[in-house]
């Protein structure tokens, strides 16, 4: 089987197209044959060393983490899933490897597939949504009639904090680029503010929830729009956010973090047609390299760019 992956952590050139084995899934794991992947900064994120303390230093390392596909076989234990089983979710990040033929994955990162949505749609869900969930659901308890703000609400996790956010019945205004504006207005963002053109700390309306999914609010803009008992969600969280969070509860720095629970709650999502990431480009397997480069290194989309494994 062929998969992207690397011998060291490093830039871009680092990454390679190669063979591998796929070992048998052990006590709790799922070997699936890849449908399509998706593309997240996560990936180049842990390629270049800014993880290492969590991923180690075995290699060769693979690359990837969201995807969809069929259950090759189940490793001991396994009962969510069984071998022939649509799926989608995350690989695990300390192996990682859902840009290429075949994954091993924890059965608890993993949902079946509902079959009114598409194998590409399925593979957009798992980081932007567990996210999104993570921050609004586990971490900001968020309610019905509460007022959120989301900080690039035309990006993955952003439009999937969105949709979770009004499913929840929560009211959203939000901040994205002039372009996508009108993108934001379809999926429910009430106010939309240029994020060009726009001083955030200005804004009159104080929120219950401020979520900053695109990791460009300072703290103490987020913390100042903030309602009485309000919540700050910082996507972008460093051992000083985590340290700060400690004495300032309304600070919540967020962590992608799979369960099977979440999982199965944005599988029903999508199944009713409250949950979807738009699609922008899809390319071949031996076309993946340039694609994660090009995103790296700044080209938008608007919508996910996903690698075909045929």
């Amino acid at each position: 089987m062929k998969r992207v992956q690397y011998h060291r952590y490093g830039g871009p050139e680092t990454m390679k197209l190669e063979d591998f084995e796929l070992r048998v899934p052990g006590e709790g794991e799922v070997a699936a044959r890849v449908a399509f992947a998706a593309i997240n900064p996560i990936d180049w994120k842990v390629r270049n060393g800014g993880l290492k303390m969590v991923t180690g230093r075995k290699f060769p390392r693979a690359l990837g983490s969201d995807f969809s596909g069929t259950v090759i076989s189940v490793g001991p234990g396994v009962t969510r899933v069984k071998p022939g089983d649509a799926v989608f979710g995350l690989a695990q990040i300390k192996e990682g490897g859902a840009i290429g033929e075949a994954v091993i994955a924890p059965e608890t990162f993993l949902a079946k597939k509902p079959d009114s949505i598409s194998f590409e749609e399925a593979a957009c869900l798992g980081t932007p949504g567990v996210t999104a969930w993570n921050g609004l659901v586990d971490k900001a308890k968020l309610e019905r009639g509460q007022r959120v703000f989301i900080n690039g609400c035309s990006g993955a996790v952003g439009e999937s904090a969105v949709q979770i956010a009004r499913m929840l019945g929560a009211t959203v205004d939000g901040s994205c680029s002039a372009e996508a504006a009108q993108r934001a207005h379809d999926l429910g963002v009430i106010s939309v503010f240029d994020y060009r053109t726009t001083n955030i700390s200005k804004i009159a309306e104080r929120y219950d929830v401020v979520y900053d999914t695109s990791a460009t609010m300072e703290v103490a803009v987020g913390l100042g729009s903030l309602r009485k008992g309000g919540v700050f969600l910082d996507i972008n969280p460093t051992p000083g956010k985590f340290i700060r969070a400690l004495f300032n509860r309304r600070l919540k720095p967020i962590v992608c973090s799979a369960r099977a629970d979440i999982l199965d709650e944005l599988a029903r999502a999508a199944s009713q047609g409250k949950l979807k990431l738009p699609v922008a480009k899809i390319v071949p397997l031996k076309e993946a390299i340039p694609l994660v480069i090009a995103l790296e290194q700044g080209r938008k989309l608007n919508g996910k760019g996903l690698v075909s494994i045929d």
